[in-house]
């Protein structure tokens, strides 16, 4: 897989939850990460609970907060 994005993060998907659209958990090392894709796009790439996938994240969409 080539892609442009630096941020990938290898995983184990460990639930699918399809309604108006998709939400995918995808445990990193302990660490569970949350994609909101479409449901098409779940059918198209053969999602499934208990297969690797990675979590993609695009830099401009990831803020950081501190107290």
């Amino acid at each position: 897989m080539k892609i442009s994005a630096r941020n990938t993060l290898k995983g184990t998907i460990v639930e699918i939850v399809k309604g108006a659209t998709s939400h995918v958990r995808i445990d990193i090392g302990g660490a569970i990460v949350t994609a909101s894709i479409t449901n098409e796009a779940v059918d198209d790439l053969k999602l499934e609970k208990g297969n690797p996938a990675y979590a993609v994240i695009k830099a401009s969409d990831v803020m950081v907060g501190i107290d």
